[in-house]
C-alpha cells in the first residue's frame, strides 16, 4: 500500500467535516471560562447538568450536519444553525462566536456551489438571518440581550457577519462556475476527439478504397490481355474484381450511413481552430495481419504481449480488418501509458458473423482520465458504433482493465468468402 503524504492527508477530510471542525473550536473557545484553566477568562456562572445536555446534543446535531452536507446540505445547514442556537443559548453567550458563524457559511457555500437555485437562495437567506434570529429568540425568551459584566449585545457584528456571507456566496458561486466551465471543456473535448477519429476513420477508408480500386483496375487490366488466350485466368481476375468492387461497396455504405449520423460533428471539423492537428493517412494494408509485429514491437519495449487468436481465421472486410486493428493497437498503447502492468493478453475470436475482440491486462485498472487529454477509449467506441458493434472497457473485478469489442461481418462477405 503505497504511503500517503501529509498534504495528501490533509486533502481527504470533507467540507462538512472541516465545518464540523471549525464549529466545535468554536464552542471550545465559547465554553473556555467553564474549564478554570488559567489564563482564560472567568466570572460567567458555572453550566448545569441540563445545559451540559444542550451542548452534547448540539454536537450530536453538528456531526450529522458534517455527515449531511453531501447529499442533503439544506438539511445539514438547518442542523448546523440548530445546533448553534442550542449551544449558544446553554453556554449563556449573548451572541454567535465567529467559528460558528464561519461553519454555517461554509455550508451556505457548498449549497451554492452545487444545489440548485431555490436551494441557493434560501441557503443565503438562511446565513443571513440567523444572527438575527438568535437575538430576536433571546428577546422573545425574555433572556438579556447584553450581559453586565461585556459591551457586546446579541447583535453586535451583524455587518461583519453579513460580509461573511457574501464572501461565502461568492466562494461558492466561483466553485459552482468553475465545475460548469469543466463540464463544458470536457464534452467538448470529448466531441472533438470523436470528430477526430471521424475523420482518421475517413481518411483511412480513403485510402483503402483506393488501394481497392488499384486491384481492381491491375485485375481488369490483366482479364483484358488475356481474355481470348487463357479464358480461365480471365474469369479468375473478373471474379476477383467482383469480390473487391462488393466488398469495398459495402465497407463505404456501412462507413458513410454512419458518418452522416454526425451534423454537429462535421460542422465543428470544419473549424481548423476547434479541434486536434490532422493525422496523417494510415497505411491502408494495415489489419489483423499486422498484429503480430505491434505485440513484438511491444514486447521488445518492455511490455509482454500474448496474442490469441480462436475460431476459423478468414478474410474479413477492410474496415472490419482495420478497425479490429486500431481497437487492439490503441488498447496496448493505453496499457503501455497508464496501466503500469508489465504483460496484457489480446484475444481474438472469430465467430459465426461476428469478430470479438478482447484485450486484458493485470494493471492499476484506471481508466484514461478525459482531462489529461486522453480520449482513446471515444475513440474505439467510435469504431465500434460505426460498424453497428458494441465496446465496453473497465476495470476487472480482479484487478487489472478489460476492453472488448464485438463487430458484425457482414453477410456478403461471409458469402463472398464461403464462394
Amino acid at each position: 500500500m503505497p504511503a500517503l503524504s501529509p498534504l495528501s492527508l490533509l486533502k481527504r477530510p470533507s467540507v462538512g467535516a472541516w465545518a464540523a471542525v471549525a464549529w466545535c473550536v468554536g464552542l471550545a473557545n465559547a465554553l473556555r471560562s467553564q474549564f478554570g484553566i488559567p489564563g482564560m477568562p472567568t466570572g460567567d456562572a458555572p453550566l448545569g447538568a441540563g445545559d451540559w445536555v444542550l451542548v452534547a446534543a448540539s454536537v450530536g446535531l453538528v456531526c450529522g450536519a458534517a455527515r449531511l452536507l453531501g447529499p442533503r446540505p439544506l438539511t445539514a445547514l438547518g442542523l448546523f444553525v440548530a445546533a448553534t442556537f442550542t449551544a449558544t443559548l446553554a453556554s449563556g453567550e449573548t451572541g454567535i462566536t465567529f467559528l460558528h458563524y464561519l461553519a454555517i457559511d461554509v455550508a451556505m457555500a457548498r449549497i451554492v456551489a452545487g444545489g440548485s437555485r431555490r436551494a441557493r437562495w434560501t441557503a443565503l437567506g438562511v446565513s443571513l438571518c440567523v444572527l438575527p434570529g438568535y437575538a430576536l429568540t433571546r428577546q422573545w425568551s425574555g433572556l438579556p440581550v447584553q450581559l453586565p459584566h461585556t459591551i457586546d449585545t446579541s447583535w453586535t457584528g451583524w455587518q461583519t457577519y453579513s460580509l461573511l456571507a457574501a464572501v461565502g456566496w461568492l466562494v461558492g458561486k466561483s466553485v459552482r462556475q468553475s465545475r460548469e466551465y469543466a463540464r463544458r471543456m470536457s464534452a467538448q473535448a470529448a466531441a472533438q476527439a470523436v470528430t477526430a477519429e471521424r475523420l482518421r476513420i475517413a481518411r483511412e477508408m480513403h485510402d483503402t478504397v483506393a488501394h481497392s480500386i488499384g486491384i481492381i483496375a491491375l485485375q481488369a487490366g490483366a482479364a483484358a490481355r488475356v481474355v481470348e488466350t487463357q479464358p480461365a485466368r480471365a474469369r479468375e481476375a473478373m471474379v476477383a474484381v467482383e469480390t473487391a468492387g462488393r466488398e469495398t461497396l459495402s465497407g463505404l455504405r456501412r462507413m458513410l450511413g454512419a458518418l452522416r449520423q454526425a451534423d454537429t460533428a462535421s460542422d465543428a471539423a470544419s473549424d481548423p481552430a476547434s479541434g486536434p492537428a490532422p493525422v496523417p493517412a494510415a497505411n491502408p494494408a494495415a489489419g489483423l495481419a499486422d498484429l503480430d509485429r505491434i505485440a513484438a514491437a511491444t514486447t521488445a519495449a518492455g511490455v509482454r504481449v500474448e496474442v490469441v487468436r480462436r475460431g476459423e481465421q478468414r478474410p474479413l472486410p477492410s474496415d472490419v480488418d482495420l478497425s479490429a486493428f486500431r481497437i487492439i493497437q490503441e488498447s496496448i498503447t493505453n496499457v503501455v501509458r497508464h496501466s503500469g502492468a508489465r504483460s496484457c493478453r489480446v484475444s481474438v475470436d472469430h465467430r459465426a458473423g461476428e469478430l470479438i475482440i478482447e484485450v486484458a491486462d493485470s494493471g492499476r485498472g484506471h481508466v484514461t482520465n478525459p482531462a489529461s487529454g486522453g480520449f482513446g477509449l471515444a475513440g474505439m467506441r467510435e469504431r465500434a458504433a460505426l460498424l453497428h458493434g458494441e465496446f465496453s472497457a473497465g476495470p476487472r473485478p480482479g484487478g487489472g482493465f478489460l476492453v472488448t469489442a464485438r463487430l458484425p461481418v457482414p453477410a456478403p462477405a461471409r458469402a463472398a468468402v464461403a464462394g
